[in-house]
């Protein structure tokens, strides 16, 4: 599976670690940035994701800012994207299995690294459930996969 990664400069070191546990499980990546220490804007990058989940190029998003607000709140205004942002194994599993969510989302200041990586391996292993969720995603105005 493809997934596409971005990190503004507060989320990059959690970027890292996903990116290495990503590609130890097998996972072909694209990495759109940041890719230094050096300030950026956090919406170029989600922005940067969000097209590629939207157009299927790739199957996931993955977005990490300091604290997982802004990246999510900045893939949500483009329509075909679900951006969550996970805290636990839990809130992953739910937000793929009833909301459908494309794009999985963390707070490099307010998650560690082994909560994040637990989360994003539930994220990437649970499917939508569909029946009753499916008719609530669509009310969202983008078809559910």
């Amino acid at each position: 599976m493809i997934i596409a990664l971005g990190s503004d400069h507060a989320g990059l070191p959690l970027k890292q670690a996903l990116a290495a546990a990503l590609e130890a499980g097998g996972h072909a990546l694209l990495d759109l940035g940041t890719h230094s220490a050096e300030s950026v804007d956090y919406p170029d990058y989600a922005q940067a994701v969000a097209a590629r989940v939207a157009s299927g190029e790739a199957g996931f998003g993955v977005l990490v800012c300091g604290t997982g607000i802004g990246m999510a709140i900045a893939a949500n205004r483009h329509p075909a994207i679900r951006a969550a942002v996970l805290h636990s194994a839990t809130e992953a599993r739910l937000t793929r299995a009833h909301n459908d969510a494309n794009i999985a989302c963390f707070g490099a200041r307010t998650t560690g690294v082994e909560v994040a990586l637990d989360a994003l391996a539930a994220f990437l292993a649970t499917p939508f459930e569909g029946g009753r969720h499916a008719r609530r995603v669509a009310k969202l105005g983008a078809p559910a996969a």
